[in-house]
């Protein structure tokens, strides 16, 4: 039993630490700000919910670790109680904060589909704003919000691809994207003008047939993403050292008592305490 008891004192101490640990991640992200390359048309969209929540919970939480290694190190089971029932109430607090941040990843999709809307043709929109796509269209080897044709007959040197060195003739592309318009080859053969390309026409180009858009959300969405895993992750630990704690400043309730057996001039065996020791 007392092996038993050590080691899940041990236990509860390296859970605190992870938590300690947790509470100093929440305090680095809380306090940072994650740079990506998203042009200003998304700035209005760029979310700092979720900050606030881990601003306030990480100095907590580190300070509540710290009360809790000290609690289980020198086996106080009055604190270890208060220390389970502290963080009990912080994470019932950051769960009720926190929720909403769920509700925001869900509503930025439709934004973001709606903010492609109102800025294409692209060609139209702000020179800064079509300054930030051809970098991020340069960098990640894509091309428009949800396709090239975003830009309409105005592509830019950006969407620009370089066709792979061995592809088929211009006969066989023709008759392959006929038969099959969602290709996901990285390059697409367009002509200058956008057009469809035909035996006719030959003034062909390679474009990206990624299109930016997906890139986009991804860039948006991580900060939240980071956020909701970050508090996950304090939840689970939180848990586990709440019960761990718990079990520690209950051991008496739980604890089978020693017994000693004695056995008097009748053969008679007789179950008493033990005595303790202190």
């Amino acid at each position: 039993m007392a092996r038993c008891r050590s080691y899940l004192r041990g236990l509860d101490i390296c859970v605190t630490v992870l938590l300690l640990v947790s509470g100093v991640v929440m305090i680095g992200v809380g306090f940072s700000t994650i740079h990506s390359s998203i042009p200003e048309l998304f700035d209005q969209l760029s979310s700092s919910d979720g900050l606030l929540v881990l601003q306030v919970f990480g100095p907590l939480t580190v300070l509540l670790s710290v009360l809790g290694v000290c609690a289980a190190s020198l086996d106080l089971k009055p604190l270890l109680l208060v220390f389970s029932a502290l963080i009990f109430v912080e994470f019932v607090a950051l769960m009720v904060v926190a929720s909403p941040l769920v509700q925001v990843q869900a509503q930025m999709d439709s934004e973001v589909e709606e903010v492609f809307l109102n800025n294409t043709p692209l060609h139209r929109a702000e020179l800064g704003i079509q300054e930030e796509l051809k970098k991020l269209q340069k960098s990640d080897s894509c091309c428009g919000l949800r396709s090239f044709e975003d830009w309409e007959t105005h592509l830019p040197p950006s969407c620009i691809c370089t066709p792979p060195s061995s592809h088929p003739s211009t006969s066989n592309l023709l008759s392959s994207q006929a038969g099959n318009s969602s290709s996901q080859e990285p390059c697409v053969l367009v002509d200058n003008d956008l057009s469809p390309l035909t035996p006719q026409n030959t003034n062909k180009v390679w474009v990206h047939s990624k299109p930016c858009g997906p890139i986009l959300k991804s860039y948006l969405s991580f900060p939240i993403k980071l956020r909701i895993g970050i508090i996950s992750a304090f939840a689970t630990i939180a848990m586990a050292a709440i019960a761990l704690s718990l079990a520690l400043g209950l051991e008496e309730y739980w604890k089978t008592p020693p017994v000693e057996t004695t056995v008097d001039d009748y053969n008679r065996v007789k179950y008493q305490p033990k005595p303790s020791m202190t």
